[in-house]
């Protein structure tokens, strides 16, 4: 049987594919867990520990404390669990995708209001 041939590349996105699921198990599981006001709370009161006890990779812990969002992705974030870890600290969806696209979050919100015709 022949394997499906992998798509070709958006320039300047990552493709979250089974390779990157397992490359951000760890980073995607911390970020379930911030679902519980408790996992949030620890993690604000130490986010070294919190990222040594789901066992994230110096690349994803250094992102996780820079928070920067584009690099969480690149280290295997899936965005809906990454929206759990932006939105500890006010973010949402339009904050990242401001970041994605490298607009201002307000140029952003009206490129989308726009879009709806």
């Amino acid at each position: 049987m022949a394997s499906a041939a992998k798509p070709e590349p958006i320039p300047g996105t990552v493709i979250f594919d089974g390779d990157m699921a397992v490359k951000g198990y760890a980073l995607n599981k911390m970020c379930f867990s911030f679902n519980r006001a408790e996992n949030r709370k620890a993690f604000l009161e130490d986010e070294d520990a919190y990222c040594a006890k789901f066992g994230l990779s110096e690349e994803q812990t250094a992102a996780v404390k820079a928070r920067d969002t584009l690099a969480l992705i690149a280290a295997g974030g899936n965005i809906y669990f990454l929206a759990k870890f932006v939105g500890l600290f006010g973010m949402n969806m339009q904050d990242i995708g401001a970041q994605q696209t490298g607009m201002s979050v307000e140029d952003f919100k009206a490129k989308l209001l726009a879009a709806r015709g």
